[in-house]
């Protein structure tokens, strides 16, 4: 699973290792470090005997956000960490990895446990961050004119453009969130019960030629559209289309991680804030499902979805319709209409590991399913996403809803 993190950085020079094409981007040499810091301070500084800091500075630099661990080196500054440079980088991952090993070798009963109990969020933790160094990248390539290529691939077919069609779920009591078998993230639980009205979601994904239908349709130059703090994001940043389109005489290209491209009509959409997702919502006479609906119509109904793969990093057309709700999971992140917010019973693990989930619970919308670059093994179905309604760099889209809204 380390393995992987590597794998993604190795067609990356050192240059574009250390590039932060904005704030909210970190560089992939950064990724590489701050998930080996977490081994290092999560893991080996509390179990490991005579434990001896591979540098002390990287306590400071590789710190994300956790407040208990102590100061954080500024994140719109990581561009910044010259040095350590990549290789070094490589060589720090490679040198905690043996720790690690020889720790796991020589564990007492006494600390098995919770050793292991880290030792799992860990890599699920850098599950999470081999996203975002795909995320990242993509940004930082995208804005160099050379129109620089992450990984070659021979462009997948186009699929076939069809309409949605509607898959009607049963509304009542039902049971939401992680059962507590096998892993799972602190903020998917405690599971509990919700009522939900009846409503219906569409089998497939919102496309870029009915994205485009909406562009060509005024859609954002129309106020009455948007939430408020949309319409107001939409002027301030000049949005007239999901990030990485650009137009191409009467055609419009998309930038992905296999370079500049043609756009498809029949691929799903993806780069779209929530405030786009809830626009083109409106648009098309529907909505976006809550959290619970989305989850619910999943778990409900008979579904598909596509496994990661760097042969495939970007979403792709949906089948023929089946009757099946399709592109659940590796195409896009799917906005939902839910306030990032605890569940009933929500308790954050004990210690700093505590500030992972619940800290943000302010501000921050969520999202369901996965996307193509969601590694192996990371989606579920009770998984909750989270990101600012303005975010656009992640590969998130878009599953329109019918029916009444749940009470």
């Amino acid at each position: 699973m380390r393995g992987l993190t590597e794998q993604l950085a190795q067609p990356l020079s050192p240059e574009d290792q250390t590039a932060q094409s904005m704030p909210d981007v970190s560089p992939t040499k950064w990724h590489r470090a701050h998930t080996t810091w977490f081994f290092e301070t999560f893991v080996l500084e509390r179990f490991e005997r005579e434990f001896v800091p591979y540098d002390p500075a990287y306590r400071v630099l590789f710190n994300s956000y956790y407040e208990a661990v102590g100061d954080q080196y500024p994140r719109p500054a990581r561009a910044t960490i010259t040095r350590p440079g990549a290789a070094q980088v490589g060589n720090y991952r490679a040198a905690i990895d043996r720790r690690i090993l020889t720790l796991l070798a020589g564990a007492d009963h006494s600390d098995s446990a919770p050793m292991s109990t880290l030792i799992e969020l860990g890599l699920h933790h850098e599950q999470q961050h081999q996203e975002l160094l795909l995320m990242d990248i993509k940004h930082v390539l995208s804005m160099n004119p050379l129109e620089p290529v992450y990984r070659s691939q021979t462009p997948a077919a186009t699929g076939t453009v069809r309409p949605a069609a509607w898959v009607s779920v049963d509304g009542g009591l039902v049971e939401i969130g992680h059962d507590g078998a096998g892993f799972s993230f602190d903020n998917e639980l405690a599971r509990h019960r919700v009522h939900l009205e009846p409503f219906a979601v569409a089998d497939r994904l919102a496309t870029a030629g009915e994205w485009q239908a909406f562009v060509d349709d005024g859609g954002y130059r129309r106020p009455e559209l948007w939430l408020s703090d949309g319409w107001q994001t939409v002027i301030d940043q000049a949005w007239g289309a999901p990030l990485y389109w650009r137009r191409h005489g009467e055609d419009w290209l998309v930038h992905t991680l296999n370079g500049t491209q043609p756009l498809t009509d029949a691929e799903p959409v993806c780069h779209v804030s929530l405030y786009e997702a809830d626009a083109f919502a409106r648009w098309a006479d529907a909505r976006l499902a809550t959290e619970f609906e989305w989850e619910h119509a999943i778990v409900a109904a008979d579904t598909t979805g596509q496994s990661f793969g760097l042969d495939r990093l970007h979403p792709t057309a949906a089948g023929p319709s089946d009757g099946r709700i399709q592109q659940v999971d590796g195409d896009c992140w799917q906005w939902t209409s839910s306030a990032y917010l605890s569940y009933p019973g929500f308790a954050p693990a004990v210690g700093a590991v505590g500030e992972y989930n619940g800290k943000f619970m302010s501000g921050q919308m969520v999202l369901r399913g996965s996307a193509a670059i969601t590694p192996q093994g990371h989606a579920r179905h009770t998984y909750r996403n989270f990101f600012s309604p303005s975010a656009r760099w992640p590969m998130t889209g878009v599953r329109l809803a019918q029916g009444d809204t749940p009470r």
